[in-house]
């Protein structure tokens, strides 16, 4: 699985031990400190939070969660970073909240919280700032930040039903979804797509909502109703920002690059708390670095000029446009032309995904034609007197000069430690070839624009720590410059019996996939269904389900799998209301799901979560750990699979009432040296090896 365990396998032994040694708390904050004494108070027996008429009898002290809010105060007070592992029932949300509040009342910045999941963001926002304003007899302002083209455009919307439609939408049925969405624009609360009662297709979507290159701000004759500005106004004012991760990282990243500080997205802030943080190297890998589609280049052609359906902004009379639509559709072939060879490499190798380790795999075809596109539109954009159009034509130009740099970028390789690949998606229906560039030094990237700034930095999230110590979990992110904190989880080992079937084949062994067919049977008929089934790969997934299909018909059980009809929450809320249902899932369901109560009684983890060492940028990763001196598998490959494993068996148990069981079906676990290392990372569960 690995492709490093046979080597590596008799070697976990000092090295391992002598890295993690369990970090130490900081030492108790002075307890006369006001920030610090409010966050005790609203915790402690006796305090705020027990003698609210709001609480009631569903007042539980947890000590872990006092602990946490006092380190928290402690941070923000002195001006320090912190990083902490709340287990699942600490209630790490109010932990960072109440510091948070009463830090932002004598600040003149907002303190912003970002988030990984849309979930976790709805809790905050409509459930537990409200709850804290009614406890605290408090009226802070709170305020969601969603990137801008979450919101509509009146000029837009405005322009594509109007004067402007045939350009915007030549068919019938996409103008029909444009007004559909005007007429709901008079009665939607803040104008967002997650407020639209109805779908709409993401090319009518894209024509309709706000982007940044084509936003006039304070010209625009719209800006005083505007719905991406009033929620801007309100970032302002708000005490509290609730963000995600991309929101977050395209606000860093344009810190970090401009000098002109008007034109980042987030308002400057006082303070950080990024909860879900164990994602946090993937997210900055993924938005700090480049990704350049073929079907994001099409939509952009299109827009300009499509010949096939003759639309377009440029479908305007005069030889200056005629003479721009040539140079477009030339653009539009050469782009076909450009990515089919590129997926020749990928047909050629057989794979979907294709490291690329040196300059010119294919011929640029694209930037001396994207360069002249990029001269005519500057010209033709000032012969333009129409303002709107101006301001939607200077957008496709930015857009213009983006693509032609990073297709430079990544042709001539001029990324310095970034790892490039290219990738094709497992769609036959349309083309989703992509070309990618991450950098690989994250943590000095993280430390420099992030951990050793001027206002304080809270990571926290429910498993960061690997052999009870958050070593592997700081030198992959760059934290420093503060305090670490493991708390103890609020719920009891003994909620949860673990089965480790021991005659399991090695998932190598040709025997493996019937092997799992026949345990997962014996353990949801165990359960009666109430199960997670979690896989590593979606061909394993999809090739379970359709052996047993007709097993989970003859029980009566409903099976839900990932990648058909239903969408990730729509399986969630079946799978809550049929409490006997099971749901097959990959990645996404290792993580960010709450599923409280009986419904969810079973975790089956198929394979332990190893990452995929051919993937490009784990090799590449892998390769720069060998390069310092490391040990890929012990300082990669098995954190990795313990965080991963420790994120998927937490699904299970939410409350101290729940009560269910866990499967690992790899005997690797007791099998391997490293498995014991595993097993001691997880909490002390019974464990039965059947």
């Amino acid at each position: 699985e690995s492709g490093y365990e046979e080597e590596f396998d008799e070697q976990l032994t000092d090295e391992i031990i002598a890295e993690n040694i369990r970090t130490q708390a900081p030492p108790a904050p002075e307890r006369h400190d006001l920030l610090v004494h409010l966050a005790i108070n609203f915790f402690e027996p006796g305090g705020d939070l027990s003698k609210s008429d709001i609480t009631g009898r569903n007042y539980e002290f947890r000590p872990q969660q006092m602990q946490m809010a006092e380190a928290t105060a402690e941070a923000l007070k002195n001006n320090h970073n912190l990083c902490v592992e709340a287990p699942t029932g600490v209630g790490k949300s109010f932990a960072y909240l109440i510091p948070a509040v009463h830090y932002s009342a004598n600040e003149s910045k907002p303190v912003v919280i970002s988030t990984e999941t849309i979930n976790l963001q709805e809790q905050l926002m409509e459930k537990d700032i409200p709850f804290l304003r009614k406890v605290l007899k408090r009226d802070f302002k709170a305020a969601l930040a969603k990137g801008r083209s979450n919101y509509i455009c009146m000029r837009r919307l405005l322009m594509a039903t109007g004067e402007l439609q045939t350009e915007f939408f030549p068919h019938e049925a996409s103008l029909a979804e444009a007004k559909r969405i005007l007429k709901w624009a008079d009665t939607t609360k803040d104008g967002s797509k997650s407020d639209m009662p109805f779908n709409v297709e993401p090319s009518v979507w894209f024509g309709v909502c706000c982007e940044g290159g084509n936003c006039q701000g304070p010209r625009c004759s719209f800006f005083r109703d505007c719905f991406y500005w009033n929620a801007r106004k309100a970032w302002e004012e708000a005490d509290i920002i609730i963000a995600n991760h991309a929101l977050f990282f395209a606000d860093l990243k344009m810190k970090d690059q401009e000098a002109n500080m008007e034109n980042t997205l987030l308002p400057p802030y006082s303070a950080i708390i990024i909860d879900e943080a164990h994602t946090l190297e993937d997210n900055a890998a993924e938005h700090l670095g480049l990704r350049i589609s073929q079907a994001g280049m099409t939509h952009f052609i299109r827009r300009l000029f499509n010949p096939r359906a003759g639309s377009g902004l440029l479908m305007k009379p005069g030889q200056d446009a005629i003479k721009l639509r040539e140079t477009v559709a030339e653009i539009e072939g050469l782009t076909h032309s450009f990515f089919g060879l590129i997926e020749g490499i990928i047909d050629e190798k057989d794979d979907n995904i294709i490291r690329v380790l040196r300059p010119h795999i294919v011929p640029d075809l694209l930037s001396d034609s994207l360069a002249t596109l990029k001269k005519q539109l500057e010209q033709y954009i000032k012969i333009q007197e129409d303002k709107d159009y101006r301001t939607e034509m200077e957008t496709l130009y930015s857009q213009c000069d983006a693509y032609m740099d990073g297709i430079f970028k990544f042709i001539n390789m001029t990324l310095e430690k970034h790892v490039y690949w290219i990738e094709r998606g497992n769609t036959s229906e349309h083309s989703t070839i992509s070309l990618h560039a991450a950098p690989l030094n994250i943590s000095v990237l993280l430390y420099q624009c992030l951990f050793s700034k001027d206002f304080p930095v809270i990571v926290t999230s429910a498993t960061l720590s690997v052999g009870q110590t958050l070593d592997y979990y700081r030198s992959r992110v760059g934290y420093g410059n503060g305090s670490e904190l493991i708390l103890d989880s609020p719920f009891s080992p003994d909620q949860v019996k673990l089965y480790i079937p021991k005659a399991m084949p090695d998932p190598r062994d040709d025997g493996y996939f019937a092997a799992v067919l026949e345990q997962i049977k014996i353990f949801v008929e165990m359960s009666n269904g109430k199960a997670f089934v979690l896989f590593t790969n979606h061909a394993m997934l999809k090739s379970c389900a359709e052996h047993l299909e007709d097993f989970f018909d003859d029980l009566g059980i409903t099976l839900l799998v990932q990648g058909r009809e239903m969408s990730r929450s729509a399986m969630l809320e079946t799978f809550k209301q049929d409490i006997n249902s099971v749901i097959f899932g990959t990645s996404s369901f290792w993580t960010g799901v709450d599923v409280p109560g009986e419904a969810l009684s079973n975790v089956i983890v198929t394979k332990l979560p190893f990452p995929v060492p051919s993937h490009p940028l784990i090799e590449a990763r892998n390769e720069r750990i060998t390069e310092l001196g490391g040990n890929p598998f012990m300082h990669y490959s098995l954190p990795e699979a313990v965080l991963k494993l420790r994120q998927g068996v937490g699904r299970l148990i939410r409350s101290k009432s729940d009560t269910g069981i866990i499967v690992i079906l790899d005997k690797r676990i007791i099998s391997k040296r490293y498995g014991s290392f595993i097993l001691d990372s997880l909490p002390r569960y019974q464990v039965n090896i059947c």
